[in-house]
């Protein structure tokens, strides 16, 4: 058997997380990016709709679209920023608090699960694995913008 990619196993292991999850939020009526959104959003303070799309990795356009939903759903508020008066803040609504901590206890389980099944140093060693991953990604993705190229050997 051929040895997997890292692309390939990131992206198989993500897509059956993801389906975990989505499979458990159909449970609440809701969605694993609206799961996700949730956890993203500041509780206390709200967190402005120009930043949560880079905290959760997502374009503008697949985050509207979930906010959208959230909003007619009545899991979210969108609020003018009192500190510029362009922005807006998106705060959790009453509904939108209780489907957050549904969703945190799913993820903790899931993580607690993991912890017990993988080991403790197996999780940190991975988080530190994926950081390096994520950084090389990044450094890539410069030179690319730079250069035209995906990756360039000295």
């Amino acid at each position: 058997m051929k040895t997997p990619t890292i692309d390939y196993s990131l992206r198989t292991s993500w897509h059956s997380v993801k389906k975990m999850y989505h499979e458990e939020a159909k449970n609440y009526d809701a969605t694993m990016a609206i799961g996700f959104t949730l956890l993203s959003i500041d509780q206390e303070n709200g967190t402005s709709s120009t930043s949560l799309g880079p905290k959760m990795g997502m374009e503008a356009n697949s985050l509207s679209r979930i906010l959208k939903t959230m909003e007619e759903n009545k899991l979210i508020l969108r609020k003018p920023n009192p500190d510029d008066g362009r922005g807006i803040l998106i705060y959790l609504t009453d509904n939108g608090k209780v489907k957050r901590d549904i969703t945190k206890e799913k993820v903790l389980k899931f993580n607690c699960l993991l912890e017990k099944k993988i080991g403790k140093s197996n999780i940190k060693l991975f988080h530190k694995i994926s950081e390096e991953i994520k950084n090389i990604a990044d450094e890539i993705k410069k030179v690319t913008c730079k250069n035209n190229s995906l990756i360039n050997e000295k």
